[in-house]
């Protein structure tokens, strides 16, 4: 279609005619509205943000004086961080005497590094920062399970009882 008869057409209509792909020979174009064009564009490159959108970090807390279920309780929400593809960092805040028994704190977090059942990969390893302990996990590494080796053994130990 010629420029003017595209040009009449639109015009006839009510709409604006208007150019897709300039490259292309002949050129493309389209009779629309302008307005339900633009929302269509913004509409894709929302899509197309969202898709490229990072994954963010979760954080969970978790305290040395915590009970299993309460901690299991957090591993529930954890699943839920991991199944949207995120970051998850694991904070153990140190309160009053706790900062003096830094290795009894350290264990039960790694305690619970072990209770959890999906795979991971540890990003960042266990830290101190004066007041906390923290480690990181990623669901990225899901196809190569990096932790639980100690779960195994014990579970081999514990099969006659």
């Amino acid at each position: 279609m010629s420029l003017q008869d595209a040009k009449r057409e639109a015009e006839s209509r009510g709409l604006d005619l208007i150019l897709i792909v300039a490259t292309a020979n002949p050129p493309v174009a389209r009779i629309i509205s302008y307005d339900k064009f633009r929302y269509i564009k913004e509409k894709e490159l929302k899509k197309q943000r969202a898709m490229n959108k990072a994954p963010e970090q979760k954080q969970i807390q978790i305290s040395a004086r915590e009970a299993e279920n309460d901690l299991k309780t957090k591993i529930g929400k954890m699943e839920k961080f991991i199944g949207n593809g995120h970051r998850i960092e694991i904070v153990m805040r140190l309160r009053g005497r706790e900062k003096g028994m830094k290795d009894y704190c350290k264990g039960k977090l790694e305690e619970f590094m072990k209770m959890i059942p999906f795979p991971y990969k540890v990003v960042q390893s266990i830290g101190f920062d004066g007041k906390s302990f923290t480690t990181k996990i990623d669901p990225t590494g899901a196809s190569v399970k990096t932790t639980n080796t100690n779960e195994e053994k014990h579970i081999e130990e514990n099969k006659d009882n």
